[in-house]
């Protein structure tokens, strides 16, 4: 029989031992589910960080977490900075993430994937899920056969199909802003050097566009199938060995496009880059590290700002799909990332600060308004 474990800011709540102190009222988050279903395989969290703005949107990520702890951990961290995405994007949604324990390419099926979207639906509109890594628009056709709240679906269906496409783009902008904040202006066209480690769905989009605007693009990819494919088809792409390569390499921007927590104080201080600015979620392993960047003098653009195309694209789905309407929204990254940049000069403190000043006082007005008691309607 499935079970589901919820936790609505409760203590009592059984977690692993590592995540003990992660899942707690400091924690912020509003319910944080545990799906089981034994036949097909699933292991998933659902976390909920808030529905001050309205219901809780991200996607649904499909790793092979070492263990339980790990991936609650992870969907903790996923779905708050879903939470000030989403606020700083000026979306009416609120933030949360489910992760899927298991290899994608081994465990993924069908039934795994509609036993998640029962789940989904047993939270009535409460999350509302999309595609992440290692979840793609034909497994998000699969979950909204058991479930009404699933967005990221194949165009052929009437979906906004890939993010990638626009969470890519935003990050262009995202590195546009940044670039003119550190350089003045940022080159014609793009004549930077830029390193991009993950080249995956996001970064080999983000590589290949700049490569062909001017850029010279380094990349870095544990996965030899993604750097093959970057070097056949993306021009003049360099391939760096290893990790530290890419970081020492004479980059002016180092956009970080894999999986989170790049960034700590080791690979800070290898760092050539003048400016950070990339699509990964989480890129700093902890809060310190604004500080680390910041005291050498490089420029963060906060990773929530700059990859909200994605979700910009995917939250277009609910109201009926429209390309053109969602690219417009998210061509606002570019105004709002140079809108951070200057209130945080104005406020004498760092991006990553002035970027989630701005999302919270947006959730937190919205939440005051919210007070107002509405009839309900037939």
């Amino acid at each position: 029989m499935a079970t589901q474990r919820t936790s609505p800011r409760t203590a009592g709540v059984r977690t692993p031992p590592r995540a003990a102190g992660v899942l707690s009222r400091e924690s912020g988050h509003e319910q944080v589910v545990f799906c089981h279903e034994p036949r097909s395989g699933l292991r998933a969290i659902i976390a909920i960080y808030s529905t001050a703005l309205g219901p809780a949107l991200g996607g649904t990520r499909f790793y092979p977490y070492a263990c339980e702890e790990d991936a609650l951990a992870d969907v903790l961290e996923l779905s708050k900075g879903m939470a000030y995405k989403n606020a700083i994007a000026g979306l009416d949604l609120g933030g949360g993430k489910a992760v899927i324990i298991g290899d994608p390419e081994r465990d993924k099926s069908e039934m795994l994937l509609r036993a998640f979207g029962r789940f989904v639906q047993s939270l009535a509109g409460r999350y509302i899920t999309a595609c992440d890594i290692g979840t793609f628009s034909a497994d998000m056709d699969v979950v909204a056969r058991e479930s009404s709240y699933v967005t990221g679906r194949s165009t052929e269906l009437g979906g906004a199909g890939d993010s990638a496409v626009l969470t890519a783009h935003g990050v262009l902008l995202g590195m546009r802003a940044a670039g003119e904040q550190v350089w003045g202006r940022w080159g014609a066209p793009w004549q930077r050097r830029i390193g991009i480690q993950g080249v995956g769905k996001v970064g080999f989009r983000l590589a290949r566009t700049l490569a062909e605007e001017g850029a010279t693009v380094i990349v870095h990819d544990v996965d030899q199938r993604a750097l093959d494919r970057a070097r056949a088809e993306i021009p003049g792409v360099q391939i760096a060995p290893d990790l530290d390569a890419l970081l020492t390499a004479d980059l002016d921007v180092f956009a970080p496009c894999a999986m989170g927590g790049v960034l700590d104080e080791r690979t800070v201080s290898r760092l050539s880059a003048r400016v950070v600015c990339g699509a990964a979620n989480n890129q700093l392993a902890d809060e310190t590290v604004a500080k680390l960047l910041d005291d050498r003098g490089i420029l963060y653009a906060p990773d929530y700002v700059v990859n909200a195309g994605g979700v910009i694209q995917v939250a277009d789905e609910i109201g009926g799909f429209d390309l053109v309407r969602a690219t417009k929204r998210a061509d606002r990254i570019y105004d709002v990332t140079r809108e951070i940049f200057r209130r945080g000069a104005a406020d004498r403190v760092r991006p990553d600060v002035a970027a989630a000043r701005i999302a919270e006082a947006r959730m937190a007005d919205l939440a005051a308004v919210r007070t107002v008691h509405l009839p309900r309607t037939a």
